[in-house]
């Protein structure tokens, strides 16, 4: 476990991060996720990229994390887009929610902070028969002379420790995530199959300081006010020595798991 908490973020958060490309949308549709009137459960939802893209899809989508800024902030990113979530406040290893009524259940960059055979069977319990689970991660790759590189780098120097997330290890940094079929496996999850692409994400200097004052290496763990604003100060310095130019062309890999719930 890691006392790491979004929550302590969600300004940044809300503001810089991007979110899940649209064409993620449109490849899961294929695999009849995010369709008109689904009853969807999108669960460590944070500030709601993935429940309000199935929102805007026309489906019923519950937003449910622990951490009340987050959900606040979700609710309000739906409002200003036009969409509606219903937000719930908590875990995912003990949904507060009936059994067999969500027709998928979304998991986005966040599977590796849970207790994951616990949120496993939590998931497995909620879904109809035949519903699916969507586990997903939209990660920056730290490609040899990227600016993600010398980002990481520079995250290190201040909290070495972040070198140990569970994401990290589980990834290789590699924005791939074979453990997880071994988790819906023994779930009781049937039918897994995953995809994976590659996209480049344009943020401007400022986004992308405060994507990383978002990250999990810096506010998120945290680290002191005063620690925050000498590690966004070198950042600052880095990008107009380093990248000099706007905007970035950020380098990140999309990967999703699909599994489904037998329909006996």
């Amino acid at each position: 476990m890691t006392n790491i908490d979004f929550g302590r973020t969600a300004s940044d958060y809300a503001r810089h991060r991007a979110g899940f490309p649209l064409v993620l949308f449109r490849r899961l549709q294929t695999f009849a996720i995010g369709l008109p009137n689904q009853r969807v459960l999108d669960i460590g939802s944070g500030t709601g990229s993935l429940a309000r893209g199935f929102a805007a899809s026309g489906g019923q989508v519950v937003a449910l994390d622990r951490a009340a800024p987050l959900l606040l902030a979700a609710c309000e990113l739906a409002e200003k887009e036009g969409v509606k979530l219903m937000p719930v406040r908590a875990v995912a290893e003990a949904l507060p929610l009936a059994a067999a009524v969500f027709d998928v259940v979304s998991a986005g960059q966040c599977w590796h902070w849970f207790q994951r055979q616990q949120a496993a069977g939590e998931v497995f319990r909620v879904l109809r028969p035949g519903g699916k689970l969507v586990i997903t991660h939209f990660d920056w790759l730290p490609l040899p002379g990227t600016v993600v590189q010398a980002t990481e780098e520079l995250i290190k120097t201040y909290n070495p420790a972040w070198a140990d997330l569970p994401v990290l290890k589980l990834s290789g940094s590699t924005g791939i995530y074979r453990d997880w079929f071994i988790d819906v496996a023994f779930g009781g999850f049937v039918d897994i199959e995953s995809f994976s692409f590659d996209v480049e994400v344009p943020y401007s200097h400022e986004d992308w300081r405060g994507r990383i004052r978002a990250s999990a290496g810096v506010a998120a763990a945290g680290l002191a006010s005063k620690t925050i604003a000498a590690f966004d100060d070198d950042l600052a310095r880095l990008l107009r020595h380093r990248f000099p130019e706007e905007p970035l062309r950020v380098p990140h890999r999309v990967f999703a798991l699909i599994a489904h719930k037998p329909m006996n």
